[in-house]
């Protein structure tokens, strides 16, 4: 199974405090702010680092903006250079070290006046669930993302008749999003300690938020739609997840989503459930062709062995 990353969203550079034009002129030989201003580009170059995969380089240049951070007493950089040190930790499988940044970045937060159910928080919440999923510590696991939904339910529903003027549409939706994101990662972690039909109820919840707030056409829309038919086949309802999938493979080759390969090859291994062998090879080739345009060597791989392993089933068969 698969993820894309499109949920995800990092805490803004909009948390550094900006002086107003009318102050600029008098501020402008301010120490404090020439040192937010030489953090700014620290964090930008951390962040291109990350994005051209060189974490260590990132790792080197988030330390000079901690160091800067913390001689000018700028809390705010503090909070935000420790939430990059944490998801630079995390992406890299550095999930203990992760986990004590993402700590210190929620304590500040919450030090800083921020309340619990704040977007900000759940973020960091959810972060570290998966953290505690990944290392099999089930009960602090189910705890924070329980208390992640949970949450987030309550505080949609006192926020839902709020005005526009109050909250936004878009501060609406992007509340939406994330309980959307949180009901993923918990669908996510109950498929895999073999809770299907508990994963299937989540999965359900977050398709109908992606479809509602995004549309059917989304990739995020059509993961989620996958993965839904993936938890219904490993409950055996083979029919239900043929459908979901037959059209997550339809949305995915309208898109040209970027990994229809994956979601070809997730509807071949229905088919197969449901004995259409003959299908499930035609629909193998055309996984595998896409496959090989992406250059997945991991997936071109799997469906050669998938390919190979029906190919014996149908032998033994006649």
């Amino acid at each position: 199974m698969y993820r894309l990353l499109s949920w995800s969203r990092g805490l803004a550079l909009a948390w550094f405090s900006r002086p107003s034009a009318a102050d600029a002129e008098e501020q402008q030989g301010d120490a404090a702010d020439e040192a937010e201003a030489e953090i700014i580009q620290l964090l930008k170059r951390a962040k291109l680092s990350i994005m051209k995969d060189e974490p260590e380089e990132a790792e080197l240049i988030l330390h000079d903006a901690l160091r800067l951070a913390y001689q000018s007493d700028n809390l705010k950089a503090i909070t935000y250079t420790y939430d990059l040190m944490a998801n630079l930790a995390f992406i890299r499988g550095q999930l203990e070290n992760a986990e004590q940044l993402f700590k210190a970045t929620m304590s500040y937060l919450l030090g800083g006046g921020m309340k619990q159910e704040d977007n900000a928080i759940i973020e960091i919440s959810l972060k570290l669930a998966s953290i505690y999923a990944a290392q099999n510590r089930q009960e602090f696991a189910l705890a924070g993302y329980e208390f992640c939904i949970s949450t987030l339910e309550e505080k949609i529903e006192r926020e839902k008749e709020l005005s526009e003027d109050v909250m936004s549409a878009e501060e609406k939706a992007n509340t939406h999003l994330l309980l959307g994101m949180c009901l993923d990662s918990c669908a996510r972690y109950l498929l895999f300690s073999k809770q299907p039909s508990q994963a299937q109820r989540m999965y359900e919840k977050a398709l109908q938020i992606s479809e509602e707030i995004q549309g059917e056409r989304h990739p995020q829309t059509i993961v989620l739609m996958s993965d839904l038919a993936t938890t219904l086949d490993a409950q055996g309802h083979f029919d239900e997840a043929y459908i979901y999938m037959q059209r997550a493979s339809d949305l995915a080759r309208q898109i040209n989503h970027p990994e229809l390969h994956m979601v070809l090859s997730n509807l071949a291994a229905i088919l197969i459930h449901r004995e259409r062998y003959t299908q499930a090879e035609e629909i193998y080739q055309e996984a595998l062709k896409q496959a090989e345009m992406k250059r997945d060597e991991v997936s071109v791989q799997h469906i050669r062995e998938e390919l190979a392993e029906l190919s014996r089933k149908s032998r033994s068969l006649t």
